[in-house]
């Protein structure tokens, strides 16, 4: 069950983060300014679904990988350390940022920096989930003997 829970949560995450990521650059590029507010305020309820996901694939997967050992895993939980860092201290407050200042109208210097900023560490959270996933999938498929 926890291994269900773990594949399940990360995926989800993954798949926000990935959408918030690609509405942003999508609003940006191609909206107007009541489409890019409409995004920021987007993200922020998003939070809702985001955050448990990110505990629960953080729980499960601290309590899956307990006692395992090895570069693999090691690699994992060094991951998990970054994304949730870049999450809380970056993501989260940039996220709240922008969606104060888009609605207000204010798509200003700060805004264009923070949302930089956003971009590059959304980005970043991305592949070290990508490839939390990619590890993650590669320990459950069964080892081949050597020939």
């Amino acid at each position: 069950m926890k291994k269900t829970i773990h594949a399940v949560s990360g995926a989800i995450a993954l798949v926000t983060i990935v959408a918030f990521w690609t509405s942003t650059v999508t609003a940006e590029l191609f909206g107007s300014p009541d489409q890019v507010a409409a995004v920021k305020t987007a993200v922020l309820y998003s939070f809702a679904v985001l955050i448990p996901a990110m505990a629960f694939a953080g729980g499960s997967g601290f309590s899956l990988g307990a006692n395992w050992r090895g570069p693999v895993v090691s690699a994992k939980k060094t991951r998990m350390k970054i994304i949730a860092a870049t999450g809380l201290l970056v993501l989260v407050p940039s996220a709240i940022f922008l969606a104060m200042k888009a609605g207000q109208g204010a798509f200003d210097t700060a805004f264009m920096v923070v949302q930089g900023i956003e971009l590059i560490a959304g980005a970043s959270n991305i592949t070290l989930l990508a490839l939390n996933m990619r590890d993650g999938m590669a320990m459950r498929r069964p080892k081949r003997k050597a020939a």
